[in-house]
């Protein structure tokens, strides 16, 4: 039988996968929003497809109650840190007060 912290690590693993395809994706769609290249939206949409696959997948080894919140807070995240950093976007104060909120919300739901 495969122990309870093992489904974990595999939900963990699979979800932390399909939030990186996720955000690359939105990373294309960015950027074909800027330069308006077709191959861009294509790109993003393929990336994007295979993340939800991924994403799907590590339904298997978690509720869906429990599995949602974490995968929307770490893609919420990731695209953060993604568009600060490569994008030059900037946070109000509500932002990252939003931002904390939804990563306690995640201790929260794993208590």
């Amino acid at each position: 039988m495969v122990s309870n912290i093992a489904l974990k690590f595999t939900f963990f693993g699979l979800i932390i996968l399909a939030v990186i395809l996720e955000v690359v994706g939105d990373v294309f769609f960015k950027k074909w929003s800027i330069e308006s290249k077709n191959i861009l939206l294509y790109i993003g949409l393929l990336i994007y497809f295979i993340g939800t696959v991924f994403w799907a997948i590590s339904l298997k080894y978690e509720y869906i109650s429990k599995a949602i919140p974490i995968f929307t807070v770490l893609n919420l995240i990731i695209v953060v840190i993604v568009g600060v950093l490569y994008f030059k976007e900037d946070l109000s104060l509500i932002n990252k007060i939003g931002i904390d909120l939804g990563i306690l919300s995640v201790i929260l739901i794993e208590l």
